[in-house]
C-alpha cells in the first residue's frame, strides 16, 4: 500500500455513498493515472437495468472515455469491495496495472476470497493486487445497507 491508497479509497467510498443514496448496493470505484482520478463509478445495475453496471465497470468505462482508449495501462483501480469474476475479467481486458480493494467478499470475491483470478498463471494478464484498504469502512456500509434492506423486505420498514 502506498500513501495515496487511503485518499483514493476514500474517494471510492464517497461514490459508494452515492450508490446507497440511489438504492443500489453501496460500492464505489475510481481509476487513477499519474496521481489523478480519471474515472469514477458506483453500482447502478438496478437503475440502469444492466447486470454489468458494477462500480468497477462503470469506472473503467469512464476512464476509457477520458483517455479515449480501452487500454488503461499504468492505471490503478480502487474499489470498496473485492471484485467479482466479471469485474476481474473487465479489469484484465483493460490491462489495469494495479487493483486496490477494500472489503473482502466471501460470497463472490474473485481476488482471493472465493477464487483468485489475478493469481491464475494461465491467464494472459497479471496485475498487482492490494486488499483490505479501509476494509472496515466499506464492510460496515455494506452490512448496514443489507440490514436495512432486510427490515424493508420483512415488513419492518413499512
Amino acid at each position: 500500500m502506498n500513501s495515496g491508497d487511503i485518499d483514493f479509497m476514500r474517494s471510492a467510498l464517497e461514490l459508494a455513498e452515492q450508490a446507497q443514496a440511489a438504492g443500489e448496493v453501496p460500492v464505489g470505484a475510481v481509476v487513477v493515472k499519474n496521481g489523478a482520478i480519471i474515472g469514477r463509478g458506483y453500482n447502478c445495475p438496478i437503475s440502469a437495468a444492466d447486470p454489468t453496471a458494477h462500480a468497477e465497470v462503470m469506472a473503467l468505462r469512464d476512464a476509457a472515455q477520458h483517455l479515449r482508449n480501452y487500454r488503461l495501462a499504468d492505471c490503478t483501480l480502487y474499489v470498496t469491495l473485492e471484485p467479482c469474476a466479471m469485474c476481474v475479467g473487465a479489469i484484465f481486458h483493460a490491462r489495469v496495472a494495479r487493483l486496490v480493494f477494500g472489503a473482502p467478499d466471501p460470497k463472490t470475491g474473485a481476488c482471493g476470497s472465493v477464487i483468485d483470478l489475478p493469481q491464475e498463471i494461465r491467464l494472459n494478464h497479471h496485475m498487482q493486487v492490494t486488499g483490505n484498504v479501509l476494509a472496515e469502512e466499506g464492510s460496515r456500509r455494506l452490512k448496514q445497507f443489507f440490514a436495512e434492506r432486510r427490515k424493508i423486505d420483512n415488513g419492518a420498514g413499512r
